[in-house]
């Protein structure tokens, strides 16, 4: 049985399930895969997103009477993912982000345009803090594509990375799943996720990346990812391990 922890399944809050009936559909289609478990995290902060964290904790509380009066066995935990804003620690201050089913860990996604200069200032406030930063696709970030040596720096500092299922699906291009599997492959990506948005173009592919990953990485691997999941949503430490950063590696084919 598979968590997922990175899914737009909430109705009308983003541009993921835009009803109740689509939601609905998206976990019986988890159920279908073996996802037993799904933090929902609508984009938060992003410009055209700004779900707080009490209308994410009320959304996922009335989909979870849905999916019990249906007699669907998928339980749903709120969560977000959040933008990397100058408005982030403030946002946190006054109790508007939601981390990964109230842990320690959070859900970042920086902003497509690069890494913004104040990120390193914001990561650090987070520790201090207490919270353990988890980088939402990092694989499609292009300033880890371009400099893989920087997202083995940011891991060394804490953070943890999700990868995307579509990603290893090859669902965003070769080059992005190129990367996706030399990130698996130097033990930096801790988390395996849907990021699903929708049952037609942003469908889960988790049970397929799992059986993918299998092949390639072996059922070691598959189990750390599960149990790292098990971990984010009990609130439980995550154990890292990284291969150190060799730039031949960043070279290695697809299998």
């Amino acid at each position: 049985m598979l968590i997922d922890t990175h899914c737009h399944i909430l109705p009308g809050m983003d541009d993921g399930a835009r009803t109740w009936d689509e939601a609905i559909e998206m976990a019986q289609f988890a159920l279908s895969e073996g996802i037993h478990t799904i933090v929902a995290t609508p984009h938060h902060g992003d410009g055209r997103h700004d779900n707080i964290a009490e209308k994410v904790d009320l959304a996922v509380q009335e989909l979870n009477d849905e999916l019990e009066t249906r007699r669907i066995p998928v339980r749903i935990l709120p969560g977000q993912e959040v933008r990397v804003t100058k408005g982030l620690l403030l946002d946190l201050d006054a109790g508007c982000i939601r981390t990964l089913n109230h842990s320690q860990y959070v859900l970042l996604e920086l902003p497509p345009t690069g890494i913004p200069s104040y990120f390193d200032e914001v990561l650090y406030e987070l520790q201090v803090l207490g919270l353990t930063v988890i980088l939402a696709h990092p694989e499609r970030q292009l300033d880890f594509i371009v400099n893989p040596r920087l997202l083995h720096s940011y891991v060394e500092q804490g953070c943890l990375c999700q990868i995307t299922s579509q990603s290893l699906m090859g669902r965003f291009g070769r080059k992005i799943q190129k990367f996706a599997m030399y990130v698996c492959k130097s033990q930096l990506a801790h988390l395996i996720a849907s990021d699903a948005h929708n049952l037609a173009s942003r469908r889960s592919h988790l049970a397929e990346a799992f059986s993918y990953l299998e092949k390639v990485q072996g059922r070691k691997a598959l189990e750390r990812y599960s149990i790292n999941a098990a971990c984010v949503i009990r609130n439980e430490t995550i154990v890292t391990e990284t291969i150190p950063y060799k730039r031949r590696l960043w070279s290695l084919p697809l299998h």
